[in-house]
C-alpha cells in the first residue's frame, strides 16, 4: 500500500513539475531576447541565429554549458564595482528560469503565445551613416604569428563636420580579432601591410577614435540637448585602421568598414572628446612559472596629480592571454574612490569600450591606476606555452599588454547627473530608416500622442510588444479586443505603458512589434 500511495505521488509530482515548467513561449524567449539576440540575429555579429524556439532547442546542450558556467552571455566587468549601458549580464533569475527550462526539455508551450521579438532592421546597428570609409580587400598572412597591419583611407571630406556615431563593420568576422580606429587630421599615416607588425599611428596628432572587438557595440554619444558630445573630423583627414589578424587566418580575406553618423551642418554647443590610454605600460616582463601584479598611473610621476577637472565616459581595459583580472580606478588621499572598471575573470576573446551609465568626474588632485594580474604558469589553461616562458610586452597575441583607454572631457558642472543611457537612445533618432509595415502610426514621429492601426480587429490571443533600438523590452502593449487601433500617450506618466519602465521612455526610435493571428508585423516609431 505505502509504494503505491509512493508512485502515485511521484507520478502526481512529475505531473505538477512538467505542468508548471518554463516553456520557451512563456519565460524563457523574452529573456534571450533581452540578453542573447542583440548578437544572434540574422545578420548579427554572432555567427548563429538564437531568435526562435526551432533554433535554440537543437543547441540545448551548448546553451546549457555556457549558461551555466557565465560564459554567455559575455560580460566580464563586476556590476557591482560599476553601472555601465547595455549590460548584457544574466541575472540570477534569468539564468535559474533558462537552466530550469533546459532540465525540463527546452520545451516550447503554446507557440501562437510566444512573445512577438525584437526588430533589426539590417546587417549594421545603425544603418548607412553619413560616411563609409573602407579598407581595401586584404589577404590575412597570420602563418606563424599574428598579423597586424594598418591602413590609411582618406575620408575625402570638403567641409568640417562632427562626428556623432561611429559604428565598426568587420569584413569578416571569424578572422578579425580587433580593429582600433584613429583620425589622422592631416593624412600624415602611411598604409603599412609589409611587416605584419603595424600595430598603432606614428604621429602624435593621430587620435583614437573607438576600436572593435567581437560583442562590441557602436559607439552612440550623447547628440541632443541637454548633451551633445561629439569629434571634429574636417577635410585633408583620413582614418586610420589598425587591423589585427590572428595566426590560423592566413589566406582568408577581410574589407572592414568604419561607418560614421555627424551632427547636420551648423549644430553648434558641441563638446569635443578625447580618447586613449591614460593608463599604460609598455616596458615590463612576466618571469616564467611565475603569478606577477602590474600597476599603471596617470599621471605616471611620482606625487603628480589630475590638474584639472574632467569628465570620464567610457573605460576600455585590455590584456593578452596571460591576464587574470584588472580594475582601474581614481584615487585621492582621505577622498572617495572613484571606480572605473573591475574585471574579475579575464577574457580575451570579451574586450569592449563600456561606457557609464552617468559620466565619472574626476576631480584635481586625484590620480588614475590600474591593476592587473598576470598568470604564466602551466596552471593558466590559456596560456599559449608549454612549458611556460617569460614573456614581454608587445604586439603578438602571444605577448602581452596593459593597457586602459578612456574616453574623456573637461569636466562641466551637472555632468555627472546625466543619464546616458536614455541620452544615447536620443542619438539614434534620425539614424534608421523607416521600413515598409502594414501597421500605420500617426503622427510618426510623434511627442507623446501616437495612433497604431492594424490591418486586422485584434484578438485576445494577438500580443503587441513596444521595443526600443537596442532590442530592449520596454512593455506589453494593452488594447481592446476587436478594435483596429490603440492609442498610446508615451510620456513618464503614462497609464498606457507599465509604471515600472515609464521612466524609459524618453525620445529616441522605437519598435512596435505585434503577433497577430500568427503571423508577425513591425513598425518603427521615432519620438521626439
Amino acid at each position: 500500500m505505502k509504494s503505491n500511495f509512493l508512485f502515485l505521488s511521484i507520478i502526481f509530482l512529475s505531473y505538477i513539475s512538467q505542468s508548471n515548467a518554463q516553456t520557451w513561449s512563456g519565460e524563457v524567449a523574452q529573456i534571450f531576447y533581452n540578453k542573447c539576440t542583440a548578437c544572434h540575429h540574422p545578420g548579427g555579429a554572432a555567427p548563429f541565429s538564437l531568435m526562435t524556439h526551432a533554433e535554440v532547442s537543437p543547441l540545448a546542450a551548448a546553451v546549457y554549458q555556457c549558461v551555466n558556467t557565465g560564459e554567455m552571455p559575455p560580460w566580464p566587468p563586476d556590476n557591482n564595482y560599476q553601472q555601465y549601458q547595455h549590460n548584457r549580464a544574466l541575472s540570477n533569475s534569468e539564468k535559474t528560469t533558462i537552466i530550469n527550462w533546459l532540465n525540463n526539455g527546452a520545451q516550447e508551450g503554446n507557440a501562437t503565445q510566444t512573445p512577438p521579438p525584437p526588430v533589426y532592421s539590417s546587417t549594421t546597428f545603425l544603418g548607412n551613416g553619413d560616411l563609409q570609409v573602407q579598407i581595401p580587400t586584404y589577404m590575412s598572412k597570420a602563418t606563424t604569428h599574428d598579423d597586424y597591419v594598418c591602413f590609411n583611407i582618406p575620408t575625402n571630406l570638403t567641409q568640417n563636420r562632427i562626428i556623432k556615431a561611429v559604428e565598426v563593420v568587420p569584413g569578416n568576422r571569424e578572422i578579425v580579432h580587433h580593429c582600433l580606429v584613429y583620425l589622422d587630421p592631416n593624412s600624415a599615416e602611411t598604409t603599412d601591410t609589409i611587416g605584419g607588425n603595424c600595430a598603432s599611428p606614428n604621429n602624435g596628432t593621430t587620435k583614437l577614435i573607438t576600436g572593435y572587438t567581437p560583442g562590441a557595440t557602436p559607439m552612440i554619444l550623447p547628440s541632443a540637448d541637454p548633451l551633445k558630445l561629439g569629434l571634429d573630423i574636417g577635410p585633408g583627414s583620413s582614418i586610420y585602421f589598425a587591423m589585427h589578424y590572428p595566426v590560423g587566418s592566413y589566406g582568408q580575406y577581410d574589407s572592414t568598414k568604419v561607418i560614421l553618423h555627424f551632427y547636420p551642418v551648423g549644430t553648434t554647443n558641441v563638446r569635443q572628446i578625447n580618447a586613449g590610454p591614460l593608463l599604460a605600460d609598455y616596458n615590463f616582463s612576466l618571469p616564467a612559472n611565475q603569478v606577477t601584479q602590474l600597476n599603471a598611473f596617470f599621471p605616471a610621476a611620482s606625487g603628480a596629480t589630475i590638474p584639472t577637472n574632467f569628465s570620464v565616459l567610457s573605460v576600455f581595459p585590455h590584456m593578452h592571454l596571460l591576464g587574470t583580472n584588472i580594475k582601474a580606478y581614481a584615487y585621492k588621499a582621505g577622498a572617495d574612490t572613484i571606480k572605473f572598471v573591475n574585471v574579475p575573470k579575464w577574457d580575451f576573446m570579451w574586450q569592449d569600450f563600456y561606457f557609464f551609465k552617468h559620466l565619472q568626474k574626476v576631480p584635481t588632485g586625484y590620480k588614475l591606476k590600474s591593476e592587473g594580474t598576470y598568470d604564466n604558469t602551466a596552471n593558466n589553461p590559456n596560456n599559449p606555452n608549454s612549458p611556460p616562458q617569460t614573456v614581454f610586452s608587445g604586439f603578438n597575441t602571444t605577448d602581452e599588454m596593459f593597457l586602459t583607454y578612456f574616453h574623456y572631457l573637461p569636466y562641466q558642472p551637472g555632468d555627472e547627473t546625466y543619464d546616458l543611457e536614455a541620452l544615447s537612445v536620443l542619438s539614434v533618432n534620425n539614424m534608421l530608416a523607416f521600413e515598409p509595415s502594414t501597421i500605420v502610426a500617426y503622427p510618426n514621429p510623434f511627442t507623446e500622442n501616437i495612433t497604431i492601426e492594424f490591418p486586422v480587429g485584434l484578438s485576445s490571443t494577438d500580443l503587441i510588444y513596444l521595443y526600443d533600438a537596442y532590442g530592449h523590452l520596454i512593455s506589453k502593449l494593452p488594447f481592446d479586443i476587436g478594435a483596429t487601433q490603440i492609442q498610446l500617450q508615451l510620456n513618464s506618466n503614462s497609464a498606457d505603458i507599465n509604471p515600472a519602465a515609464a521612466s524609459s521612455i524618453p525620445n529616441g526610435v522605437y519598435y512596435i512589434s505585434a503577433r497577430l493571428n500568427g503571423k508577425l508585423l513591425t513598425k518603427k516609431l521615432i519620438k521626439l
